[in-house]
């Protein structure tokens, strides 16, 4: 099991080599310990949730024209490759398929405790003060604004919306992060999210006092 994981770690580290910040390996290595930390509770199945973890961004469809087959495909090529069982490489495949926020958008046909674990973990790096830090880094990346007043954000989009949007980074919280903290599934993951939460409120509470001057 470990000859596997560490395989993974090394594949994933050299395909990530110049990804974007956010979604680079060490967002992969937190979200890999958060849902080992996670697991310790829910005892899923261990090999399967690193692997998963660990190859859930290997080929993001944000970054790949939308594609959202490339991940699972690639994920699945390489462990099938390194000799891992067909039943596991399943698994991961349909882990990583579903794990996404906008995955959640359509119909969902597929669940398991591996699934909730990981993707408990992955959306945990996705709000608090990391979060924060990684809406911000992704909205520079496409090259939008932080804030504007007139554009107010969008609570009923559809998915293709969703994957198309240009709206400033701020709208990002009310569109997806402060959502998140209601859509964990493991006891431990809504735990560690509401304090993140929090603090995330607290950060806009402080941005928009600074955005008119009065901080």
């Amino acid at each position: 099991m470990q000859n596997i994981i560490d395989q993974t770690i090394t594949f994933v580290k050299t395909v990530l080599k110049n990804a974007e910040a956010g979604h680079d390996w060490f967002h992969i290595e937190r979200v890999y310990k958060t849902a080992q930390h996670i697991n310790e509770t829910e005892k899923a199945d261990a090999l399967v949730v690193a692997l998963a973890a660990l190859l859930h961004d290997i080929a993001d469809s944000k970054f790949n024209g939308g594609d959202e087959e490339i991940g699972p495909q690639k994920a699945g090529d390489f462990l099938e490759n390194i000799g891992v069982q067909p039943q596991i490489i399943n698994e991961v495949k349909l882990i990583i398929k579903n794990l996404s926020f906008k995955a959640s958008f359509g119909q969902i046909n597929y669940t398991s405790k591996e699934l909730d674990v990981v993707q408990d973990a992955d959306r945990l790096d996705a709000i608090g003060a990391i979060g924060i830090a990684r809406a911000f880094t992704y909205g520079g990346f496409k090259n939008r604004v932080l804030y504007d007043p007139a554009i107010k954000p969008n609570l009923k989009m559809t998915k293709e919306e969703y994957k198309n949007t240009t709206a400033p980074t701020i709208n990002h919280f009310y569109e997806k992060l402060l959502l998140l903290k209601d859509l964990m599934k493991t006891e431990t993951g809504k735990n560690m999210a509401k304090q993140r939460h929090d603090f995330m409120l607290s950060y806009l509470d402080q941005f928009y006092a600074e955005w008119e001057g009065k901080k």
